[in-house]
């Protein structure tokens, strides 16, 4: 599908993802004809591998309805369960307008202004600067962001990191990313648990005839007493190209939405420079300590990276700057240094403001200078006292 604009790489991109969640339902039954090889392996040892291979196919046509029927409660399962998974990992909970009056009426406003239905809103204590949004449906949606992330934006940035996770929803990405961490953790699973199991356990096969080799219904089996052996290697190589590839759609569907996602925050917030200094000042700063592999791929920046690149599931916010610079026309300031985020008596300092060095007041009249003490131009009465004063 070509792509031209805004909304046609959004309904492009969701054609595209679709196809990756299709193949990574698919996964699903790449594994059950894996299990089903290894089974035939284990239980009728010394026969060939094509009656191997047919034993399996045979197996798994009796086993992909239940295969399909237990997919689909997972799915369940998660539907109605995953916010509560995710914030028992994170700690996020719910919070008013009442505890954040500045948040909820940045979101608030950005929602009216575009017709979108207002999500819950959430807060993750941590010093982290990051958010993320969830759910399956309007009732579920919600977006949370750090409290570390509060203290250190100001109104503009929180505004456009508000807007992309709000984009998130509104293209639908929130969704497909919970389906894909949902099926791709059935895949990850049970390989994990026939890994541990198949190393951890010792077995030891002896790839030879059978003992009931005399049988008559044995005597198409015979021929190929290494077959087993082949079967076994071949089931652990589907293993594990069924867990590499539910990992690679995942980042897949994670990496292709980021631009998406920053881009509809210019457009909700007509602010690019804002964007662009969010995803700077939350540069490498957005670990969430405790954090699953899956959550984080969920969030706004994921700092996690794999072997060369090659896994990191969120592009780097150098690209994304870029495309913002080429393509918005906003300006890149470089990598930014985080403001203080309290003052100097541990008060919040909202906004990321930089407070005042020392033990000075801010500035109050027109003879204040800032960084120093709040008094007024010397004169005939306020002269200093003499050395002893």
């Amino acid at each position: 599908m070509a792509a031209y604009g805004l909304y046609t790489h959004i309904a492009s991109n969701k054609f595209r993802s679709m196809l990756l969640l299709g193949g990574l339902f698919l996964l699903i039954y790449v594994m059950v004809f894996a299990g089903a090889l290894i089974a035939e392996a284990v239980s009728n040892v010394g026969g060939s591998v094509d009656y191997y291979l047919a034993a399996a196919t045979r197996d798994m046509i009796k086993a992909v309805p239940l295969a399909t029927i237990g997919a689909a409660l997972w799915i369940v399962i998660a539907y109605f369960f995953h916010q509560k998974i995710i914030d028992a990992v994170t700690g996020g909970h719910d919070v008013t307008r009442q505890e954040q009056p500045r948040l909820y009426n940045l979101l608030e406003n950005l929602c009216i202004s575009r017709g979108i239905p207002m999500p819950k809103l959430k807060i993750v204590d941590s010093d982290a600067l990051n958010a993320y949004a969830t759910g399956l449906n309007p009732r579920q949606y919600s977006v949370t962001v750090t409290s570390g992330l509060l203290r250190s934006l100001n109104d503009q940035e929180v505004e456009a990191v508000l807007g992309h996770e709000l984009t998130h929803i509104r293209n639908g990405d929130v969704q497909l990313m919970v389906i894909a961490v949902v099926i791709a953790g059935v895949v990850g699973f049970f390989a994990e648990l026939f890994f541990r199991i198949f190393f951890n356990s010792g077995f030891n096969f002896s790839f030879g005839r059978s003992r009931s080799s005399s049988s008559s219904s044995d005597s198409d089996r015979k021929g190929g007493g290494g077959g087993a052996f082949i079967v076994i290697i071949l089931a652990i190589a589907l293993i594990a190209l069924a867990w590499g590839l539910s990992l690679v759609v995942r980042f897949a569907l994670s990496r292709s939405r980021e631009f998406l996602a920053d881009a509809g925050s210019v457009e909700l917030t007509k602010n690019p420079d804002a964007m662009i200094s969010a995803l700077r000042k939350i540069e490498n700063r957005g670990e969430l300590p405790g954090a699953t592999s899956a959550v984080m791929e969920m969030c706004l920046d994921n700092p996690r990276e794999g072997f060369a690149d090659l896994f990191a599931t969120h592009p780097s916010v150098d690209s994304r700057v870029k495309a913002l610079v080429q393509f918005a026309g906003g300006h890149d300031p470089g990598p930014l240094a985080l403001p203080p985020s309290v003052d100097d008596t541990g008060a919040p300092n909202p906004g990321g403001q930089p407070s005042l060095p020392g033990n000075t007041a801010p500035p109050t009249g027109p003879w204040s200078t800032p960084g120093q003490p709040a008094s007024p131009p010397p004169g005939p009465w306020n002269k200093p006292a003499g050395p002893w004063g």
